[in-house]
């Protein structure tokens, strides 16, 4: 993962991104990310929980 960081307390995932980081252009070069689970990540702590999350901006 890209500037993720999950949590789990009791039944509340909780997900923190640093918006100040960028890791490049998309592969389609229309956006900038910020942060990418990079692909399908499993929820610690959670047996069959997964997530996907993308974190970009506009590229100027």
């Amino acid at each position: 993962m890209k500037n993720v960081e999950m949590d789990v307390k009791g039944n509340t995932l909780t997900i923190k991104v640093d918006l100040t980081k960028e890791f490049g252009p998309s592969s389609s070069g229309k956006s900038i990310i910020i942060a990418s689970s990079e692909g399908n990540a499993d929820v610690p702590g959670v047996d069959g929980v997964r997530v996907g999350l993308n974190v970009y901006k506009k590229r100027k």
